[in-house]
């Protein structure tokens, strides 16, 4: 071991390096913006030394992570540095991009990977003894989102950086996240995400970066006719920045992210010596709830006011700092002009979390700034932009008035007088709309004794566009959800089809298929140009292509395996088929269905003779997703998954014809082996309640096979790929209404394969726990969440005979290389580069801003 004071990285001891060269022969120099694997080692040997974490002694695969993320992230600030000064000096208009959530995933391999540094960091780390695929495991993911909604933000971010525009992300520091998921014998259990356990070498924190955020209190007339916010408690927004680079260019974003603190001058410290220990840090611990968690329970009203003071934290924080912004590019005019503020700024509403933006623009420019209402309103609604990304009824945010009121009491005033003024605009432009005026408002009063607030209504009054994120999904907001709105306002509405960043989602996650699509193409420009794969289609019955094709697939199985081994202890055969559901638990996404139709193919295979087992195509069934933890339908599918896979992963008469897998903690890590390593996903929701969904491009850009429903974005990857490259069965969206209405009126006869999968459930043979609820879920009376809503009965039997179809296209292995290979080709449409340079020509009116 190193004497005391002596790092191991000298070659005395405590870590072996078995690079070609000896850590000790690499010198301790720093070198922020290293050029070659002996600057970058030295870098990293600097960090070890001189920006230290841990014991000078040691230098273990952690230690080594970190020393590494520094060093890169001295080439990020370098960059994220020239970027913010160009923006600076050109002064062109800049979006900003609100979300709640960022599932960003690990940072290391993508940071190297658009810096175009992977090489020389993979070198550097074998001159200190290391491998960089083994350092890369000590990062651990970033847990600022959940789902598709967070890792769609992640994914713009990484293509506003790519296409060099002038874009930053806002969001919110999140200690604990969402949860970190275990499977016990109890099913899913929930604890705290531990990814600040430490710390996260790659956010820089500004302490320069302050806002007042304001909560409670009440509203005070003033002699001059304005109004003044008073009282209440006052928590301080301390801002983060997480460098975002673009592949092979300098410009650098960032994703700021806010905390939430109070001052040293609101700890009581008479009281705390007085005994009073929590009184006397109440603000404090008020404080550090706003960001503890992402989405709090909210079923009490301390939750709603927790919820609601997380939306407006993100909001307040996010808008002071854009106008402090604004107003720093202004310093060279005479005067301080307003009516630019549309001209140089555009905010984008990822759903309906940031709404509370559009009423907290409002305050700042009128309470703050000295605007009126008539100007302050022109430049809200000429700024801001909304994307839909839901019809769920319980994730079209309603907002109880009493609530808000309390808690945002200026605010509510605001949104009352847009509602009025809204009511008046109808009744001067559209009298014909005055019999709907109650359900268009944005003040729902219909209920007297629960008043609430519509937050999408406030999104689509206020904002200059609205977008859907599928034509499909698009054209439900026009016709149907928002129809009284289009017909008032047709130029707002818009479709901007999601879209996947190709390099976590191909160029990294999946670098066997990556080599072989660029050599196959002659160019690597697909990682930008995502169109060029069309190219494969060329090549599509190539054998050399098919053999080389498959081989980086059972790369990436095999890697899949050992993975699933690792965390369930099961182990699966590589060579099976690998058929994978892996995204939020919800009704509406039918894992049920899922894995109801695994429980009818176990009880077949039961039945068979050991003669006509011989005929089954062996197959992995793997699920993976976390179910909210109050939750309690979701969280029994999950308990479902498990029981029957402890039950069919132990039965010798079944062997590797069938394994059922629940991958725990499902992550943007886990999808980046989950993804390359599956064959068919399965993207199963109820006709037109999927929005988009980003999981499915991610999949068939892999040359993952889909069997879904024509839901969301599956209908246009259909068409891309080819219809004869999907395995389509289920309802179609324009028979969802009369499919539920004729359930109502007891008109649908249930196959009897499904009712043979619900009593052999309810019979036992997968424990003692009590699946009733489930199968009630499916009976009963109509309504959301009872009598078959998501209609599983109705679609279970093409979905088995879709099943049917994949084991007969399985078969025929020459057949099924095909099928993938022009998957991947048929994927260009699915960039988020696509959809990014969309929404700044048709939207933002933002243009690229390189730096030189």
């Amino acid at each position: 071991m190193a004497p005391p004071g002596e790092s191991a990285l000298n070659g005395d001891g405590g870590h072996d390096c078995r690079g070609p060269v000896k850590a000790s022969l690499v010198p301790t120099i720093a070198h922020p913006t290293p050029e070659d694997s002996f600057g970058v080692a030295a870098n990293i040997k600097y960090h070890a030394h001189f920006s230290p974490h841990f014991s000078p002694v040691k230098f273990e695969p952690e230690q080594a992570f970190y020393s590494t993320a520094e060093s890169v992230r001295d080439t990020l600030i370098q960059r994220w540095n020239e970027t913010y000064a160009h923006f600076h000096e050109v002064n062109p208009k800049q979006t900003y991009y609100l979300s709640m959530e960022y599932l960003q995933g690990r940072a290391l391999t993508n940071a190297v990977g658009n810096l175009g540094l992977t090489d020389a960091y993979a070198a550097a780390l074998n001159r200190l003894g290391y491998e960089l695929e083994n350092i890369v495991e000590q990062e651990r993911d970033a847990a600022l989102g959940n789902g598709g909604l967070g890792r769609l933000a992640s994914c713009f971010l990484d293509s506003m950086a790519t296409l060099n525009l002038p874009a930053w992300g806002y969001g919110l520091r999140y200690k604990y996240g969402l949860f970190m998921q275990k499977i016990t014998s109890k099913g899913q259990e929930e604890y705290a995400e531990d990814w600040l356990e430490k710390f996260s070498p790659w956010e820089i924190v500004r302490h320069d970066i302050v806002y007042p955020i304001q909560f409670f209190g009440e509203v005070q007339a003033q002699p001059n006719g304005s109004v003044k916010w008073i009282n209440g408690e006052v928590i301080q927004a301390l801002a983060y920045d997480v460098p975002i680079p673009g592949y092979k260019t300098k410009n650098t974003i960032s994703l700021r992210i806010w905390d939430a603190r109070a001052s040293a001058k609101d700890f009581d410290l008479y009281a705390f010596n007085d005994g009073h220990h929590e009184k006397a840090a109440h603000l404090h611990s008020k404080a550090s709830q706003i960001c503890t968690i992402l989405y709090p329970g909210d079923t009490t009203e301390d939750g709603k006011l927790l919820r609601l003071k997380q939306q407006y934290f993100l909001c307040s924080a996010s808008l002071q700092d854009i106008i402090a912004r604004f107003k720093e590019r202004q310093k060279d005019s005479n005067s301080l002009n307003w009516r630019q503020f549309p001209n140089k700024v555009a905010v984008q509403m990822n759903d309906t979390h940031p709404t509370l933006g559009i009423p907290e623009l409002m305050r700042l420019l009128m309470d703050i700034e000295g605007l009126g209402w008539d100007e302050a309103w022109s430049i809200t609604s000429s700024t801001v932009a909304y994307t839909n990304h839901t019809v769920l009824p319980e994730a079209l945010e309603k907002w109880p008035q009493s609530v808000l009121a309390k808690l945002l009491p200026r605010h509510m005033e605001i949104i009352a007088e847009i509602d009025k003024q809204f009511q008046a605009l109808l009744h001067t432009k559209r009298p014909d709309l005055e019999s709907k005026i109650s359900d268009l408002r944005v003040i729902d009063s219909s209920n007297p004794n629960k008043v609430v607030i519509r937050m999408a209504h406030l999104c689509v009054i206020s904002s200059h566009t609205v977008n859907g994120v599928a034509e499909l999904h698009s054209n439900i907001l026009k016709n149907e959800l928002f129809s009284d709105f289009s017909s008032l306002w047709p130029h707002k509405f818009q479709n901007k089809t999601n879209g996947i960043t190709p390099r976590r989602w191909l160029r990294f996650c999946s670098p066997e298929l990556s080599t072989i699509i660029t050599k196959w193409l002659r160019t690597d420009k697909w990682v930008t140009n995502l169109d060029l794969l069309r190219g494969l289609r060329e090549f599509a019955n190539d054998k050399q292509l098919h053999k080389e094709w498959a081989a980086a697939k059972l790369a990436a199985k095999v890697r899949l395996a050992t993975y699933i081994l690792e965390v369930t202890g099961v182990k699966v055969d590589p060579s099976t088929l690998f058929d994978t559901q892996i995204k939020r638990i919800h009704e509406y996404k039918r894992q049920l269905l899922n894995i109801m139709g695994v429980i009818y193919r176990y009880k077949k295979i039961k039945e068979m003779s050991p003669e006509q087992r011989i005929s089954v195509v062996p197959r992995t069934v793997m699920l993976g997703g976390k179910a909210f933890a109050t939750y309690a339908q979701a969280k029994r599918i999950v308990k479902l998954v498990t029981d029957v896979g402890a039950v069919v992963n132990n039965d010798p008469d079944v062997g590797d014809l069938l394994k059922v897998v629940f991958i725990p903690n499902y992550n943007v890590t886990v999808a980046e082996l989950a993804i390359p390593g599956s064959e068919l996903s399965q993207h199963i929701s109820t006709a037109g309640m999927e929005a988009s969904g980003t999981s499915n491009m991610k999949f068939a850009l892999n040359g993952c096979l889909i069997i879904g429903t024509l839901d969301g974005a599956n209908v246009e990857i259909r068409e891309e790929i080819g219809e004869e490259n999907f395995f389509l069965f289920g309802a179609r969206a324009d028979d969802i209404v009369r499919l539920r209405k004729e359930r109502e009126q007891g008109k649908f006869t249930p196959d009897p394969r499904f009712e043979e999968t619900q009593d052999y459930i309810l019979s036992g043979v997968f424990g003692s726990f009590n699946y009733q609820p489930l199968i009630d879920s499916l009976e009963g009376n109509s309504g959301y969440g009872r009598g078959d809503y998501f209609l599983v009965g109705y679609d279970f039997p093409s979905y088995l005979d879709a099943k049917a179809k994949v084991d007969e296209a399985y078969i025929d292995q020459d057949k099924w290389t095909k099928m993938s290979i022009l998957s991947t080709a048929g994927s260009g449409k699915f960039s988020s580069d696509r959809t990014i340079r969309q929404y700044a020509k048709d939207i933002w009116h933002i243009e690229e801003c390189q730096v030189p």
